[in-house]
C-alpha cells in the first residue's frame, strides 16, 4: 500500500473538517476524491504532503502512512516528503520566469547545478508531461505567456522534475477548456504506469473516465470508497447515488 490513512481526524481550532477517515491508496493507480464543496476532499489531499502544516490552527489525530512510515512522525523530513509527493493546484501557477527555469527550479534547489544535467531533466520532464513538442522552441520565453492548458501541463512537468513517487492534484482542470482537460486526462492515464496519482475533482465524468478507485466525501466523512466502476454503476449508499446522478441537494 503506497498511502494508508488510519482513523484520521482533522480540526481547525474547534471545527472538525475530517472525521474518522480511513483510506488506502494503491501504487500506480489513480484515486479520485469526489463530493460537494467544503466536504473535506481537498483538506485530506493537502494533509498527504503536510501542506496543512502551514495553517496554524490545524490539528490532526490518527495516522497517515507513506510506504509504512507515519508522515506526522518525528523522524519525517517534510522537505523530503514534499519532494516525494508533488502537488499540482487548481489554478495553473507557473513561476514568473522562463519555461526552462520553471522546470529547473526544483532540481536546482535539490543541488543539481550542471547545465547538461538540467537540460536533460527539463527535456525529460516536458516529454513526460506530453508538452515538449509544444514548448521546445519556447524554453527561454516566459511561462506566463503560454496558454492556461499549457501552463497546467508545465506545472505537472515541474512536479515531475524532482522525481516524485506520488502526484497530488487539486481540481487540475477546473479552470481549463474541454480540449485542455482532455489532454490532462490523457496525460494522467499515461503517467499512472510510473506514478501513484490522487486527484480531487468535481467532474463526475472525469472521475469515471480516469480513476481506478473513488472516494465520495460528505461533511468531512468518507461515505463510500471502492473501485470506480462499481461505485458509479452500483453505489451502495443512497447519498452516493444521489450525488452521482445529480439528485443531491
Amino acid at each position: 500500500m503506497k498511502i494508508k490513512v488510519e482513523d484520521m481526524n482533522l480540526y481547525y481550532d474547534t471545527f472538525q473538517a475530517l472525521i474518522n477517515v480511513n483510506l488506502d491508496v494503491v501504487e500506480n493507480e489513480i484515486t479520485a476524491f469526489i463530493g460537494p464543496s467544503g466536504c473535506g476532499k481537498s483538506t485530506l489531499l493537502k494533509s498527504l504532503n503536510r501542506m496543512n502544516d502551514l495553517v496554524e490552527s490545524c490539528r490532526i489525530t490518527g495516522k497517515i502512512l507513506f510506504d509504512g512510515e507515519d508522515i506526522y512522525g518525528k523522524k519525517m523530513n517534510v522537505n523530503v516528503l514534499r519532494k516525494r509527493m508533488g502537488m499540482v493546484f487548481q489554478k495553473p501557477n507557473p513561476f514568473p520566469m522562463s519555461v526552462y527555469d520553471n522546470i529547473a527550479y526544483g532540481p536546482r534547489t535539490h543541488g543539481i547545478k550542471k547545465k547538461r544535467e538540467l537540460d536533460r531533466i527539463v527535456e525529460e520532464s516536458l516529454k513526460n508531461a506530453a508538452i515538449w513538442d509544444e514548448l521546445k522552441d519556447r524554453l527561454k520565453k516566459s511561462a506566463l505567456a503560454i496558454s492556461g492548458g499549457q501552463q497546467q501541463r508545465l506545472c505537472i512537468a515541474r512536479a515531475l522534475a524532482v522525481k516524485p513517487e506520488v502526484i497530488l492534484l487539486d481540481e487540475p482542470t477546473s479552470a481549463l477548456d474541454p480540449i485542455s482537460t482532455t489532454k490532462i486526462e490523457d496525460l494522467l492515464t499515461e503517467l499512472k504506469d510510473r506514478y501513484t496519482i490522487v486527484i480531487v475533482t468535481h467532474n463526475m465524468g472525469q472521475a469515471a473516465r480516469i480513476s481506478d478507485k473513488t472516494a465520495f466525501f460528505l461533511h468531512g466523512e468518507i461515505v463510500e470508497f471502492g473501485k470506480t466502476i462499481e461505485l458509479f454503476s452500483r453505489p451502495k449508499d443512497k447519498k452516493t447515488e444521489d450525488y452521482i446522478t445529480g439528485r443531491f441537494g
